[in-house]
């Protein structure tokens, strides 16, 4: 987090969610990760907040809920510190696999007891990305109407469906109100960030750019 002037121990908040179009179809399914970063200033109350997402051309579901833990982390450790978070999903696979499983698979040189472990590499990449913070991992249940919930859900399939196109991410600022608009050139019910929340054209607003 490069502008938000968080220190270290601070309070952090990120809601994360992932996506990946034809999953366990033949062929190749582009997939996106996106998520919400949320920091409150412990003396203003104002909330500071990051969007972030990646994508890709051919993945899977739960290789983009792992991209969606490595890459927030990286993002809120770019300076360094290190926080306090509450990092929420909808996906047990990551919920479970960090609060209960990792352990276990690192105790038996990075396997499951049946064997192998699927995408080992990614989840030695979280395990590294989330080292020297105090983590908190909170499952919630998807598309029920939590607001942040619903758009890290938008920006992962946004990214998703955007992955042929621009297969890359971006981590960036965007400090307004969290809001459900209906616009021009929007999807219905899609979640927004939207200056005092007045509908906005989506092509305005800092989503994916």
């Amino acid at each position: 987090m490069t502008r938000g002037k968080a220190k270290s121990g601070d309070l952090v908040a990120i809601y994360a969610d992932e996506s990946c179009l034809g999953n366990g179809r033949e062929g190749e399914n582009p997939g996106g990760a996106g998520g919400v970063v949320e920091w409150l200033h412990p003396r203003s109350n104002e909330v500071t907040r990051y969007d972030y997402w990646i994508s890709e051309p051919a993945t899977t579901n739960n290789r983009m809920a792992l991209r969606s833990v490595i890459e927030a982390f990286r993002g809120i450790s770019r300076r360094g510190n290190t926080y306090k978070v509450l990092f929420t999903s909808d996906s047990k696979y990551i919920v479970d696999g960090m609060n209960s499983w990792m352990p276990d698979w690192k105790a038996r040189d990075w396997k499951r007891k049946g064997g192998k472990l699927e995408n080992v590499e990614l989840w030695k990449g979280a395990e590294e990305a989330v080292r020297g913070h105090e983590v908190q991992w909170r499952w919630v249940r998807g598309h029920a109407g939590h607001p942040q919930n619903e758009y890290a859900n938008f920006l992962a399939t946004r990214a998703a469906a955007d992955a042929g196109l621009r297969p890359y991410g971006a981590f960036t600022m965007s400090n307004n109100l969290l809001t459900r608009t209906v616009s021009a050139g929007a999807r219905t019910g899609a979640w927004h960030l939207s200056a005092g929340g007045d509908a906005v054209d989506e092509a305005s607003t800092t989503l994916i750019s």
